[in-house]
């Protein structure tokens, strides 16, 4: 393999598994297409340390890192822990001055610690909290989508995200965000590329667009 290609590492959103990339198609002339898994954190772990262990996934020097969401946040942290060309962050924020007033809400409510997370196996509901949006309608896709439905580990993802600490972003991270995202809404975004018409599923839907603008937000 050449070594002048570019390595991209993508992780998908919370409970979500790589298949939400299924459709994403850099060529591969340019680029090496890697993908990340979440997996159980241990008890008691920290957002940083997770970041920690999750680098020890990346065996290329220099990579691209493309997070969705949850996945973006979880990126940003791992970028301060190991070498990056840049950080690309989709459907996501990029401090925790761009978080919903809801989940600032939860935070110092702990509200949060109420939601009935015991039935993730409940993919409506499961979708519901990782997507933001009710899919009665591709109920069978998700089920693809959402592998990932310990109980331990969604209460830790809900908890690491109304939590997160971040106060300024990083000066090489890329932020792109649909107009129509109602997890993270557009309007609490600051210095971001906007996707028309996008959601916060728009990795999957939107698969076109990625594979038309990526190339040349990462050689940007």
């Amino acid at each position: 393999m050449s070594d002048n290609k570019i390595h991209v590492y993508l992780m998908p959103g919370m409970a979500a598994n790589s298949s939400i990339f299924e459709e994403i198609k850099l060529p591969e002339t340019q680029f090496v297409t890697h993908t990340l898994e979440w997996f159980v954190p241990e008890k008691g772990m920290s957002l940083v340390d997770y970041a920690q262990k999750m680098c020890e996934k990346i065996h290329e020097p220099n990579p691209i890192l493309l997070g969705v969401s949850f996945g973006g946040m979880l990126v940003q942290e791992m970028a301060k822990l190991m070498q990056v060309r840049k950080v690309i962050v989709v459907s996501s924020v990029k401090s925790k001055h761009e978080l919903p007033k809801r989940m600032i809400f939860a935070k110092y409510t702990k509200v949060h610690k109420l939601l009935p997370t015991g039935l993730v196996n409940n993919v409506e509901l499961l979708a519901k909290y990782a997507f933001g949006e009710t899919v009665t309608k591709r109920l069978h896709l998700y089920e693809k989508y959402l592998s990932i439905r310990d109980k331990y580990y969604i209460d830790w993802s809900i908890d690491q995200i109304v939590n997160w600490d971040q106060d300024t972003p990083s000066d090489e991270v890329v932020h792109i965000q649909g107009d129509r995202d109602a997890v993270f809404p557009i309007a609490n975004i600051t210095d971001c590329i906007p996707v028309k018409n996008g959601t916060h599923t728009m990795i999957i839907h939107r698969a076109r667009w990625f594979n038309e603008h990526l190339p040349t937000i990462i050689l940007e």
